[in-house]
């Protein structure tokens, strides 16, 4: 196997993305861009495509939800987005406010049972309904909804002196990159690379709230991709299909999210799974058959490799029970809780887009008020 041209000790990213039309390289302290002193935030920067086609897809969504006022609850806010030129093209640049830890970070630091407490999971779910919801109402698709998308508020972070805002994320630990031939490093390829970090000292408390993140995947009934990458395990159906998308896959993430909230795990399995074993667990949890018109691509993908997949296993409500009670986690919801959570997700999870319950429908259902 050839050994790559541009090496660090941190891999971090494929540093064979720092080309023409790629990524650009940043190093610590470097101005962007003049801004309001006093203020933290985050910053996106795109990838600069060789031919530029217009706005991106999450551009054009934060716009939109930029515009709306009063400003959408529970989803994330840009700020400000311009443009940078840089050594391997232009790139836009997406000015966000900073946001705190998501759902399985904060459980890893401050729940060590890994889940979330049933109040709060319910408060978590409410909200992410309550965001979803806004974003349907404005014809926004997100594209890509599950728990690491959800990232807790920080209200008071302005408050941090830049040194404790340092401790609170831990000291930069980087790597310097170089030429695996020993060739000196070409413009626009960057001097190290940055380890990923995360907030090592937050102090969480349950009256933060949370938003949705990451509109990358987003989408515009005006600009519906053919495609989503969502993570395969909580793919809706129509999308491995390769049918017609729009909003309501949000709907069917949504069931798989309120089941991860609660349980701690996701419905479908994540290790190994495919395409062929996902639709078989899909048709033990959902909550209809299988449309018609999707038996002809189910019979093709279920023969591919002679091994035929029978659905056999428990279903989404005797799951939930399953992975609730008998797991190692002392429950603090009851048998009545989890089986009207399991009504609501079987109202998310339909094969069919146009027989999921809507966000507001599910918002509206009593148990969310009990």
């Amino acid at each position: 196997m050839d050994q790559p041209l541009y090496i660090s000790p941190v891999d971090a990213e494929p540093l064979d993305r720092y080309r023409q039309g790629g990524y650009h390289p940043v190093v610590l302290g470097q101005h962007l861009k003049a801004g309001r002193k006093g203020i933290y935030v985050a910053v996106k920067i795109s990838v600069a495509e060789k031919e530029h086609d217009g706005e991106t897809r999450e551009l054009q969504t934060m716009k939109k939800l930029a515009s709306h006022r009063p400003p959408l609850k529970h989803t994330l806010c840009m700020l400000d987005n311009f443009d940078l030129k840089g050594p391997n093209g232009h790139h836009n640049c997406l000015v966000y406010e900073l946001l705190g830890p998501n759902i399985p970070d904060t459980i890893d630091a401050h729940f060590p049972d890994g889940r979330l407490p049933g109040k709060l999971a319910k408060v978590i779910a409410k909200q992410s309904l309550i965001g979803l919801d806004s974003l349907h109402q404005q014809n926004i698709g997100h594209g890509d909804l599950h728990t690491r998308n959800l990232a807790f508020t920080m209200p008071y972070v302005d408050n941090v002196t830049e040194q404790k805002f340092t401790e609170m994320l831990g000291k930069p630990e980087i790597g310097y990159v170089r030429r695996s031939d020993g060739k000196e490093l070409e413009p626009g390829i960057p001097e190290y690379i940055v380890r990923p970090t995360s907030y090592r000292t937050h102090s969480w408390n349950s009256a933060q709230s949370i938003k949705i993140i990451d509109f990358g995947e987003s989408f515009l009934p005006t600009a519906v991709p053919r495609t989503l990458h969502t993570p395969l395990a909580i793919r809706a159906p129509e999308v491995i299909f390769q049918d017609r998308i729009d909003y309501r896959v949000d709907l069917w993430s949504m069931g798989c999210m309120l089941f991860e909230l609660f349980v701690g795990q996701p419905p479908f399995d994540t290790f190994l799974i495919t395409p062929k074993i996902l639709v078989s667990q899909m048709r033990e949890m959902a909550s209809d058959d299988l449309p018609e018109r999707w038996h002809e691509i189910w019979d093709t993908m279920n023969a591919g490799d002679g091994r035929i997949i029978e659905s056999t296993g428990p279903n989404l409500q005797e799951w939930l029970e399953e992975v609730y009670f008998d797991g190692p986690q002392s429950p603090d919801l009851t048998r009545e809780d989890i089986a009207k959570l399991g009504q609501i997700i079987g109202k998310l999870l339909q094969f069919e887009p146009s027989a999921r319950a809507s966000a507001r429908q599910v918002l509206d259902d009593p148990w969310f008020n009990e």
